[in-house]
């Protein structure tokens, strides 16, 4: 079947991304904190800048650096909300939140499903024997982010005016296979086909998924001490000392760039190195 692509038409560049409710899952650290940051300085007065983790204690920090930093605008709103998106209380209460901080007339949201984990990675896919465990897995990585996303344009439909943008932080695991890594190639791939199917149900949506490349955070220490292939590990571990992986910082630019010039093809994935 050939697809529809009347609906991936390039859009306009802008200077900002306007008065927004912007949501952020993870973002308490990591890729998701650097993007907070970023984002916080390109929302115009009046908006609302939505931060998700599990980590109340760091999403404060993170609040009160944003709001005591140039890095937010001023009449720059920012808001916590404390969620374990892998169980539904976590998505209902982000949910609710998101409505009943609805800042009227705005005129862009943007959702960046950022939440992840690595999974146990110092396995091969034939130890998984217990359908539970990868269950557990998938309702953070996959379940959540189309329930949390459905969710929120839910309560936001589509309207004349209203610019809604859905952003799914992949990877290059969603197209190539990694040894030692089924769960999180797993659930990149299922994620990334997700919302190339949404940009095709839903023509108004701008989707983007968006590799961000090798980042130097806390999971990818975790790859390098616990994958299970010992050439992937090694490799990990080669780019690390030899300083080739990606600060967070570096990628948050790259992205925020390639949303502010809006002229990608909606269900993209585009990886930091393609840009």
């Amino acid at each position: 079947m050939k697809p529809n692509l009347k609906h991936n038409a390039p859009h306009t560049g802008r200077a900002d991304l306007g008065k927004a409710l912007c949501i952020i899952t993870g973002a308490s650290k990591g890729f998701g904190r650097s993007l907070a940051l970023q984002l916080g300085g390109l929302l115009l007065p009046g908006s609302v800048l939505l931060l998700v983790a599990r980590s109340r204690e760091m999403l404060q920090e993170l609040q009160a650096e944003i709001s005591e930093t140039e890095t937010g605008r001023a009449g720059l709103e920012v808001k916590c909300v404390r969620a374990d998106l892998s169980q539904k209380e976590g998505v209902e209460e982000t949910v609710r939140v998101a409505k009943e901080t609805h800042p009227g007339s705005i005129d862009h949201l943007l959702l960046v499903n950022n939440a992840a984990s690595l999974g146990d990675v110092s396995r091969f896919a034939v130890s998984f024997t217990d359908p539970r465990e990868v269950d557990a897995y998938l309702s953070l990585n996959v379940s959540s982010a189309l329930s949390l996303t459905a969710g929120v344009l839910s309560v936001f439909p589509r309207r004349v005016g209203l610019q809604r943008c859905i952003v799914n932080i992949s990877s290059l695991c969603a197209q190539q296979p990694f040894r030692s890594w089924v769960l999180y190639c797993t659930g990149k791939a299922a994620r990334d086909m997700m919302f190339r199917v949404l940009a095709e149900e839903e023509p108004d949506l701008r989707v983007l998924n968006y590799a961000p490349g090798p980042l130097d955070t806390d999971m990818q220490a975790e790859a390098r001490c616990l994958t299970g292939d010992p050439e992937l590990r090694q490799s990990y571990s080669s780019m690390h000392s030899q300083g080739k992986l990606l600060s967070c910082t570096q990628s948050s630019l790259k992205l925020t760039g390639v949303l502010l010039q809006d002229s990608y093809q909606s269900g993209a994935h585009l990886d930091y190195y393609d840009l």
